[in-house]
């Protein structure tokens, strides 16, 4: 059997140790999936691989032990949930058309969770479809608020729900719940004087708890959705890291913006002798230094009059 590892990999599908035997890579941008599409994974675990699916660290799902020549089958079943999901894919073309940029993962948000700030699934999937199909190793997390449970620090590039919460002092009854929750469970941003709370801007991170633990609805989120974008955090074998602040109080269409911009920056910096020609951006940052990324990222970007861009920053 003469197969092209290469082609087969870009397909979403991976070379395993077992000779002639690959396992396909799911996406399910935003961690969201509809119970419908169980069956179709199923199908193709019973009828093509061992019965089995794993779960992945990406919110997606991995189907194992299947017959490399039973490629094209199996690519023909998957697009029901690549269509499903509205995945970029080049016409005429049957299962996934790249495999480089990750799945876009997200905590449950705001859909569930009382602590998060937006729909961190609807985020995924509009971010997923504005930067997938691409070939270039990025990793993308979403996460409803700073409690930051999806762990975007570990990632290319983190999002982090943020609201500036709106104050109406006339329903405030002075009962402090807010600044005790803040002082404890936060960053001690508010602060009562004269039977009326303050807020700190430049210590609060957005997180809307005041929000939650009023009793009258004097603290509510801001119409207006902000962000905190972090950047270039990563695990792996070489200089593992923690993702630093780039952005805090940015908007959704300013972050889709720049990171379609660092595509540009990987194509035009990217080491050209790395393996598979892939090198993650973080590396490449380092190559290049922080301002020169930045110069790239921010081309173009109207960013909103709150945002908070961070003149160095040094990777530990």
């Amino acid at each position: 059997m003469d197969i092209n590892t290469k082609v087969l990999m870009k397909n979403a599908f991976r070379v395993t140790k077992t000779r002639g035997k690959t396992a396909i890579r799911i996406r399910v941008p935003g961690g969201h999936l509809d119970v419908k599409y169980f069956d179709l994974m199923k199908e193709i675990a019973e009828t093509y691989g061992n019965g089995t699916v794993h779960i992945t660290t990406r919110q997606g799902f991995e189907i194992p032990d299947l017959d490399m020549d039973k490629i094209p089958e199996i690519n023909k079943l998957l697009q029901p949930i690549i269509e499903g999901y509205d995945i970029n894919q080049a016409e005429e073309n049957e299962g996934y058309p790249a495999a480089g940029t990750r799945n876009v993962t997200a905590c449950i948000g705001n859909r569930v969770c009382p602590f998060a700030n937006y729909d961190t699934t609807a985020l995924a999937a509009r971010i997923e479809k504005a930067i997938y199909p691409s070939d270039y190793h990025v990793k993308v997390a979403v996460t409803g608020c700073p409690n930051d449970c999806i762990k975007s620090r570990m990632h290319d590039f983190g999002i982090i729900g943020m609201t500036e919460p709106q104050y109406d002092s006339y329903k405030c009854i002075s009962c402090n719940a807010c600044v005790t929750n803040c002082k404890k469970r936060a960053t001690k941003a508010l602060t009562m004087e004269n039977f009326k709370v303050l807020r700190d801007h430049e210590r609060c991170i957005g997180c809307g708890e005041c929000v939650g633990k009023c009793p009258t609805r004097a603290w509510t989120r801001s119409k207006e959705k902000y962000y905190k974008l972090t950047i270039m955090g990563r695990t792996g074998k070489k200089n593992p890291r923690i993702g630093e602040d780039f952005i805090k109080w940015i908007d959704e269409e300013s972050i889709i913006k720049i990171i379609l911009n660092t595509y540009n920056y990987i194509e035009k910096f990217i080491d050209k002798d790395a393996p598979n020609g892939k090198e993650h951006i973080g590396y490449i940052v380092d190559r290049t230094g922080y301002n020169i990324f930045k110069e790239y990222a921010l081309k173009d970007v109207q960013l909103p009059k709150l945002a908070e861009v961070k003149d160095h920053i040094y990777w530990k």
